[in-house]
């Protein structure tokens, strides 16, 4: 099984930064993508950002958020710039791969969540 550990979040003020990270660990063949997603209070969870082959983004966080890949720590960071009231979340990061060889499809692994919390 592949495990996610997520690190980074935190309470901030409208217009500050945080960065987050998360590394992968446990039995890892292969990752294909690594990611963020954010759900918020009565919302459904939502990507924000991506990197396989691309990078992707959500709309509402271009120009503000960029992430980040090391694939051979299989880790992925999300630097979050100019952040805004609506940013807070439970932040997840999110792997596509598979733990072992022999495994058939690609399966998605999901971290536990950081909390991100923007406000005065």
């Amino acid at each position: 099984q592949v495990q996610l550990v997520e690190s980074g979040g935190g309470l901030v003020q409208p217009g500050g930064s945080l960065r987050l990270s998360c590394a992968a660990s446990g039995s890892i063949f292969s990752i294909s993508v690594m990611g963020w997603y954010r759900q918020a209070p009565g919302k459904q969870r939502e990507l924000v950002a991506s990197s396989g082959t691309d990078r992707d983004y959500a709309d509402s966080v271009k120009g503000r958020f960029t992430i980040s890949r090391d694939s051979a720590r299989n880790t992925v960071y999300l630097q979050m710039n100019s952040l805004k009231p609506e940013d807070t979340a439970v932040y997840y990061c999110n792997a596509v791969g598979k733990s072992r060889r022999s495994q058939p499809f690609q399966y998605h692994y999901w971290g536990q969540g950081t909390q991100v919390t923007v406000s005065s």
